[in-house]
Parts: structure tokens; C-alpha cells; sequence
């Protein structure tokens, strides 16, 4: 009776443990599963900052999406405007285990000819704990209904198209030599100035520009100060960042024009509608 309740403890005491450390997880780099979840209002199909997303900067475009998390948004870009390519990257290995996941579903629903009308959102509830080597995905999704996505969608080979990669784009990131017509860092650039400071958001800006072709645009959604406020003791590091920052939010723009090169910049947007409170940020879109 003895061993038997000692075993039940045991059992317990580990359940505990993994809940508490689940519940503890840390997303220093803001790399949140079901990110998408409360970024977009329940009962809207699409990601709001699409609706103001010019076709012609995508359609038949070389693309990269830096900090693409799971994936949706990156997907979504390539249905709706016809990239020629696009590639996503996330710092996060789990991250990106989730977005091939959610490539190889869609892309599996066209093969089968289905109309891609839905594309997985990630639960937080998933089932799957993600290894640095797994590979793979959460296994509790929900769908977003995708309906109302143009004809065009009939013709493109998505596998072909869009790729997923881990990788940490300031530190280590070597790219194969190509050139891209258009980059995004949606709600991003706060969590590199955060984990590498002033010299991280300047290599970021630095290596941006170096990697789009001539005339090629920068889909730029910089994160106000308040924001950095409220996550700037995520970890130590970020801590002592965070106190050492001199480069604010506002000033992006004038760095990006003036020490980088961009030669122009537009505000594309400013209130979003069905972005959740907080996600109507404005956007900036440079060109070389």
C-alpha cells in the first residue's frame, strides 16, 4: 500500500513540476505560441494588416518575413497576393515546427482539390511539447476561415512558394546570396532592440536594406515605447537593455531614412480595424 501511494505522489509531483514549468515559460524574444489568437479579434478571417497590404508589392515578388512565428500571416500573404516567393524565418525552432505544419496542411488541401479555405491558427492548448529537435507540431489547432480568397489561389504550387527556416537574423543569419523585392518585420523589432540593444536594431536596419533589391520596400510595424515598458523585465538581459536603449520608436524613421538610405517612407495605416486593443499600431513602408 506503501509503494502504491508513493508511486501516486511521485506521479503527482511530476505532473506539478510540468504544469509549473509550462505555466513559467519565458518568450524572451516574444516568440508566444498562439500568437495570432489575441492578436486578431475573434470572428475576423483575415489578418486586419492585409487589407492594407498593396499587391503589388508581393504578387510575383522574392519576399522574406522576419520573425514569421507560426507561420499564418506568411501564408496568408502568399495566397491572397501570389508571391513568387516567399520565406519566413523565426528564431524559435518550435515556432517554426508549427508553421511547416501549417504550410503542409494547406498546401495538402490544395493537392487534393479542396480550395485552401482555412488556414490553422494554433491553440495554446496544444498537446505536442516541442524539443529543440522536433519537428513535430502542436497537435490541438483552430482554423480561420479563409472563404473569401481570391481565384489566383487555384494556380500556385504553395510548397514551391513558401519556406520556413530557424533562424536568428542579427547574429547568425547568413543568406544564400539572393536579394528579396520585399521584407516585413511586423511587431518584431522591439524584441530584438530588447535582447540585443541599439546595435541589434542597427543590424537589423543595416542587413534589411543590404538584402532588398534596388527599389525593393521594407513593411516595417515598429512597437511603441509603452510596449517596451511593460516587457522590458522578460529577463535580465532585456532588463539591462531596455536602461541602455537611446534609439525610441519614434526615431525609427528618421535612421532608417537618414543613416541606412531608404529614400522614401509611407504610413500606410494607423487604426486597424479587428486587431485586438493594443495591435492597432501604425505601419511604415520604406523603399530603396
Amino acid at each position: 500500500m506503501e509503494e502504491k501511494n508513493g508511486r501516486k505522489r511521485q506521479g503527482e509531483n511530476l505532473k506539478s513540476n510540468k504544469n509549473n514549468k509550462k505555466h513559467n515559460q519565458v518568450f524572451e524574444y516574444g516568440n508566444y505560441k498562439s500568437y495570432y489568437n489575441y492578436r486578431i479579434s475573434q470572428g475576423v478571417d483575415e489578418d486586419p494588416r492585409l487589407k492594407v497590404f498593396n499587391k503589388e508589392w508581393f504578387q510575383g515578388k522574392d519576399c522574406l518575413d522576419i520573425g514569421c512565428n507560426s507561420g499564418i500571416i506568411t501564408i496568408q500573404i502568399a495566397l491572397k497576393f501570389s508571391c513568387r516567393s516567399i520565406l519566413g524565418i523565426d528564431i524559435d525552432s518550435d515556432r517554426v515546427c508549427d508553421a511547416n505544419w501549417n504550410l503542409r496542411r494547406t498546401a495538402r488541401m490544395k493537392s487534393a482539390g479542396n480550395k485552401p479555405s482555412k488556414v490553422s491558427k494554433l491553440n495554446d492548448n496544444s498537446h505536442t511539447d516541442h524539443s529543440k529537435n522536433s519537428v513535430t507540431p502542436s497537435s490541438h489547432v483552430e482554423t480561420k476561415d479563409f472563404s473569401n480568397e481570391p481565384s489566383s489561389l487555384e494556380q500556385i504550387d504553395l510548397s514551391n512558394i513558401v519556406s520556413f527556416q530557424c533562424e536568428n537574423f542579427v547574429q547568425s543569419w547568413h543568406p544564400p546570396g539572393k536579394q528579396y523585392d520585399t521584407i516585413l518585420c511586423l511587431s518584431v523589432a522591439k524584441w530584438i532592440h530588447l535582447n540585443w540593444g541599439d546595435d541589434g536594431l542597427i543590424t537589423l536596419f543595416a542587413e534589411t536594406w543590404k538584402l532588398l533589391r534596388p527599389g525593393g520596400i521594407f513593411v516595417l510595424e515598429p512597437q511603441p515605447w509603452k510596449s517596451y515598458e511593460s516587457n522590458r523585465n522578460v529577463t535580465e538581459n532585456t532588463s539591462a537593455n531596455f536602461r541602455n536603449i537611446k534609439f525610441r520608436p519614434e526615431e525609427f524613421q528618421e535612421i532608417l531614412l537618414d543613416k541606412i538610405g531608404f529614400r522614401t517612407v509611407e504610413a500606410i495605416t494607423s487604426d486597424l480595424s479587428g486587431s485586438t486593443v493594443g495591435f492597432n499600431r501604425p505601419i511604415l513602408v520604406f523603399q530603396k
